[in-house]
């Protein structure tokens, strides 16, 4: 475990009893979602270069319109 970690857990350890609780609960959806995304991106057959090549192309063939946003 990292120092950090461990800091971190030391200092949560004096928490009250319901907000230990509550960032365990935090804490372990953080790792599943993380997980979660992990697989998604190994089972992805696209890599984010291979997206953004189609993307240039469809630009470069006229296929796509330039967006304008109004923020």
């Amino acid at each position: 475990m990292t120092k950090p970690l461990t800091q971190a857990f030391e200092e949560a350890s004096e928490l009250l009893d319901d907000l230990q609780d509550q960032l365990a609960r935090e804490l372990l959806e953080e790792i599943e979602w993380e997980s979660r995304w992990d697989s998604t991106l190994e089972g992805s057959q696209e890599t984010p270069e291979r997206l953004a090549n189609k993307a240039l192309d469809g630009y470069r063939s006229g296929r796509t319109v330039e967006a304008i946003c109004l923020l």
